[in-house]
Order: structure tokens, then C-alpha cells, then sequence
């Protein structure tokens, strides 16, 4: 499970949400912290995606294929294209699914500096890595810094702590299903193309199928875990 782009929108609703419940009207006087939640907002957005980009585009630009200025553009438009597609159930994990909401009910105001303390930190933390080319990951970064301040606001008692473990058990299931998955599509393109005496043909009767299976993968993606309808 990736928290990128989306990590950042939650925790931004998170301070939105704090400060539009109906006993909302005491916390107008917090409306500087909503103002400064989007100005973070979009230095962790920065921050993501210095560190992150080249994951997608490294190949890319390495080869030739790319110039950097297109990466730029392409991630610029892709990233923000991909929150906002298939980002609605990141950000719900995000925002209530690591940490118990219910506990600040009755100091909204408290969620609010917290969602921004750890977007300040998660962001910080990430530039900095990237100024000394450290190989860090964005989605540790702001899942640490979101239960950092719910440990200092709330204790043990404010962090799910299941839904802790399925994250991080995502982040080792991931990789090892990823690498078989990969090995497996290896076997199969050497064994039909790449050992064959002459293997462009197959290989250009193949490349629909794995465009076709791409776009597939792609659209259940969003069909199934994309942004919901907006309720009537």
C-alpha cells in the first residue's frame, strides 16, 4: 500500500473536516492553521515528489526516452491525475484508519495542529533525505509522523494498531508478490519471444496483449478502489 500524493490530501481533510462539523464555530479561530495545512500541503507535495518521481521516470530519463523537463511534466500531471483517481481509499486509511478520530471529537483543534505537524515533519524529513540522496520511502515517512503525534497526543490508546500491522505487513507481501509476479512474466516473454530465432514478431503480437492486460489492471484499479460517487 503506496501513500504518495494521497497521504497528503487526508491529512489535509483531515484539518478541512475539523473545521466544517456543525460545532465548528469555536474554531474559526483556527482558521490560520487550515491556512497554513495548504501551505505545507504543497511543500510535502514537493517533497513526495522529489523523492518519489524517479521511482516511475528513472528508467525513462536514464535511457534517453524522456527528457527530464517531460518527466517533470508527465509526473506533474499523472501523479495529481492518479490521486485523484484512486487516492479515495489511501487517504481514508490515512485519515481514520491508523489513528481513532472519535477521540477528538471534543478538541478538533488538536487533530488539526496534529495533521499538520506531521505533514511539516513527514515533509522536513523528506527533502532533507533527498538533498543527501538517501533512498527513503514516502509512505514510512507519513505513516510515522501520523502515529507520532498520535502517541504524543492521545497515547497508545489513539493508534489502530490492526490496521498498523496490515500496513506494514503490505510493505513486505508487496515486494514478494511483486518479484514472482515479475519472474513469472520473465519466464514467459524469454521462453516465447527472446529465445525464439526471430523474435520480433511475437514479440509485436504480444504487445497488445500486455497493453490490453495493463489498461485492464489499471481501470479495475479504479473502478474498484477509485475516488466514490458524490452522494446525492
Amino acid at each position: 500500500m503506496e501513500f504518495t500524493t494521497e497521504s497528503t490530501t487526508a491529512l489535509l481533510t483531515s484539518v478541512i473536516h475539523a473545521t466544517s462539523t456543525e460545532t465548528s464555530a469555536p474554531l474559526v479561530a483556527f482558521l490560520w492553521l487550515l491556512i497554513l495545512g495548504f501551505i505545507i500541503a504543497f511543500v510535502l507535495a514537493f517533497s513526495v515528489g522529489a523523492n518519489d518521481v524517479a521511482n516511475s521516470f528513472g528508467t525513462a530519463v536514464g535511457s534517453g526516452v524522456v527528457t527530464l523537463r517531460q518527466a517533470c511534466i508527465l509526473a506533474s500531471i499523472f501523479e495529481t491525475v492518479g490521486s485523484v483517481l484512486l487516492g479515495a481509499k489511501v487517504s481514508e486509511t490515512i485519515r481514520k484508519g491508523l489513528i481513532d478520530v472519535e477521540m477528538y471529537n471534543t478538541t478538533q483543534e488538536l487533530l488539526m495542529a496534529g495533521s499538520i505537524s506531521a505533514m511539516f515533519g513527514s515533509a522536513v524529513w523528506q527533502l532533507l533525505a533527498s538533498f543527501l540522496k538517501l533512498p527513503i520511502s514516502g509512505t514510512h515517512c507519513i505513516v510515522g509522523a501520523t502515529i507520532g503525534f498520535s502517541l504524543v497526543a492521545k497515547g497508545q490508546e489513539g493508534v489502530k494498531w490492526s490496521e498498523l500491522l496490515k500496513i506494514v505487513l503490505s510493505w513486505f507481501i508487496s515486494p514478494l508478490l511483486s518479484g514472482i509476479m515479475s519472474a513469472a512474466l520473465f519466464f514467459l516473454v524469454r521462453t516465447f519471444i527472446l529465445r525464439k530465432t526471430d523474435p520480433v514478431p511475437n514479440g509485436l503480437r504480444a504487445l497488445p496483449v500486455f497493453y490490453a492486460c495493463t489498461i485492464g489492471i489499471n481501470l479495475f484499479s479504479i473502478m474498484y478502489t477509485g475516488a466514490p460517487r458524490p452522494k446525492s
